[in-house]
């Protein structure tokens, strides 16, 4: 997740805590990991989950989510690795 500017830095760590509670306590949620970088406008983010449908249902809850809504707009650059 990279943010543009200090602003879209401050929505990301406002509505963060709540968002990686929220996935962890998700059904097939093996581990969530946001970890901040070097660089303050950008954090490393890495999930599992048990099957590629209860990552499915995790993209759905996070899509309709505060989250959804306080991150729009902010660059993700990921890669889905292992699923079929």
């Amino acid at each position: 997740m990279r943010c543009s500017d200090d602003t879209e830095a401050a929505r990301v760590r406002a509505a963060l805590e709540e968002h990686i509670r929220l996935t962890r306590a998700e059904a097939g949620c093996v581990s969530f990991h946001v970890t901040a970088t070097e660089d303050p406008l950008v954090w490393q983010v890495a999930e599992e989950f048990t099957t590629p449908a209860a990552f499915e249902a995790h993209q759905a809850r996070a899509g309709a989510s505060d989250w959804a809504r306080e991150t729009k707009g902010i660059a993700r650059d990921y890669q889905i690795k292992g699923m079929p």
